[in-house]
C-alpha cells in the first residue's frame, strides 16, 4: 500500500542546517537532484517550492494581471542575490593580501 505524501515524515537537520527532502516528495514535485528550491516563511510555516526552469515559466501568466516575464524576472533576481551572497562568502574566506610585499 503506497503511503500518502500528506503523512508527516521526520527528517533530520544536520549541524549545517541541511535537511533531505524525501524522495516521494522530490518525485511528486519534480525536484531534480542536484537542483534548487525556493524556501520562505508563510503563516508561521516554512514553505519549500521547486524552482521552475525558465522554459517552464514562458507564458504561464498569459491572461492574468501579471505582465509577461514577471516571474522570470523574479527568479533571475533571486539567482543574482544568491550569486552575490556566494561571492561575498568566498571573498570573506580568501586570505587577505599582505601589504608588506
Amino acid at each position: 500500500m503506497p503511503s500518502s505524501t500528506r503523512d508527516p515524515e521526520v527528517v533530520r537537520v544536520s549541524q549545517k542546517g541541511q535537511a533531505t527532502i524525501p524522495k516521494t516528495l522530490r518525485e511528486k514535485f519534480g525536484i531534480d537532484t542536484p537542483g534548487e528550491v525556493f524556501i520562505y516563511e508563510e503563516d508561521d510555516r516554512i514553505i519549500v517550492e521547486p524552482v521552475p526552469s525558465l522554459e517552464e515559466l514562458g507564458g504561464i501568466h498569459a491572461g492574468t494581471d501579471r505582465e509577461r516575464g514577471d516571474v522570470i524576472d523574479r527568479v533571475r533576481e533571486l539567482k543574482r542575490e544568491e550569486h552575490r551572497r556566494e561571492e561575498d562568502r568566498a571573498n570573506r574566506l580568501r586570505p587577505a593580501d599582505s601589504e608588506d610585499e
